[in-house]
């Protein structure tokens, strides 16, 4: 039986914390799929397809690993790419709340969809995208974080 499963995000930008998950999530599941959100209640710093290529560069070497975009339902991309796990990241206790509110919700909708949450290396655990935006924005050096073309993507929209 292959078991497919799904990492949802915005990813503005992927950061290593996000590669880290997945790359776990390679070794746990048969396929991963990286699906990009088009639209969020967030304003991105990166439209879509740049957001899709950069998490398409930062994850390369995985094998098992595709991405993808979508817009609308969380559970609706999941039926379309027939894949039975969702794949939620934890940074912190304080994630765990909203991530299991949304589980349920993406369970109340798809029955068969099971969410397995993963946490990053202790090392990247503190890592968000905001963080990293914040850092650059501010002239700081936000590379430790980010895969060396997100860095570059990064750097050169955010330093004007």
């Amino acid at each position: 039986m292959t078991v497919r499963a799904l990492y949802p995000g915005t990813f503005d930008p992927i950061t290593n914390g996000h590669s880290d998950i997945v790359e776990r999530a390679s070794r746990l599941f048969d396929q991963v799929i990286v699906a990009v959100a088009h639209s969020t209640n967030k304003k991105t710093v990166f439209d879509t397809e740049k957001r899709t290529w950069l998490a398409e560069q930062a994850l390369a070497g995985l094998k098992n690993v595709e991405v993808c975009n979508f817009s609308g339902l969380v559970t609706a991309v999941a039926k379309k790419q027939h894949v039975s796990v969702i794949i939620r990241g934890l940074r912190a206790v304080s994630d765990f709340e909203y991530e299991f509110q949304m589980a349920s919700m993406n369970r109340h909708l798809m029955k068969e969809i099971e969410t397995v949450f993963l946490t990053p290396s202790e090392h990247l655990s503190y890592i968000s995208s905001s963080l990293v935006r914040e850092i650059a924005s501010l002239g700081g050096d936000a590379s430790k974080f980010l895969h060396p073309e997100v860095t570059k993507a990064v750097q050169e929209r955010l330093s004007k």
